[in-house]
């Protein structure tokens, strides 16, 4: 397992990523709570001898999306302990247009449940944030709610996707 950094653009915290060495297993925000559920390895930066293909990708994705934009790839990712429910919520989140959101209830809603806290267990629990847009969901009437990756990066990353004013 190798961990490598991303340092973003002003204003949002450096982003830490992990794989395999074939897949992405882990992308979050430096000093988050997020940080937590990863095993951190040596970091290594870009500059690194031999970036492993899917890190080269990662970091294409990440400069194309603080451009502004959403990028038209997907690094290949892997998620280890991914339950049925998850992946079924984690999938609806992936269905999140650049620039829009979700509530927790509109998404419990789609599935037919009554829980919009079992909703947000399943986006907390995501491990690849920004390409599994996790800061796209919010809570009832848009109200800005937790997030693992801290709300001033929620903000910075709704701001450069032109959803918060």
């Amino acid at each position: 397992m190798a961990t490598y950094l991303y340092p973003t653009p002003e204003g949002f915290d450096d982003l830490l990523m992990s794989t395999d060495g074939k897949a992405l297993t882990g992308l979050w925000f430096a000093g988050s709570r997020d940080e937590n559920k990863h095993p951190l390895g040596v970091v290594e930066t870009r500059h690194g001898s031999s970036l492993p293909p899917v890190i080269h990708d990662t970091y294409r994705w990440l400069d194309f999306y603080f451009t502004g934009h959403q990028p038209d790839f997907t690094p290949a990712y892997r998620m280890e302990d991914l339950t049925p429910f998850r992946k079924v919520v984690l999938d609806i989140v992936c269905e999140i247009p650049f620039g829009h959101t979700l509530t927790y209830g509109e998404i419990a809603k789609r599935l037919k449940i009554n829980s919009a806290q079992a909703v947000g267990g399943a986006v907390g629990w995501n491990p690849i944030c920004l390409i599994v847009p996790c800061h796209r969901v919010m809570g009832a009437n848009g109200k800005l709610t937790g997030y693992g990756g801290g709300l001033h990066n929620k903000i910075a990353l709704l701001k450069l996707e032109g959803w918060w004013k």
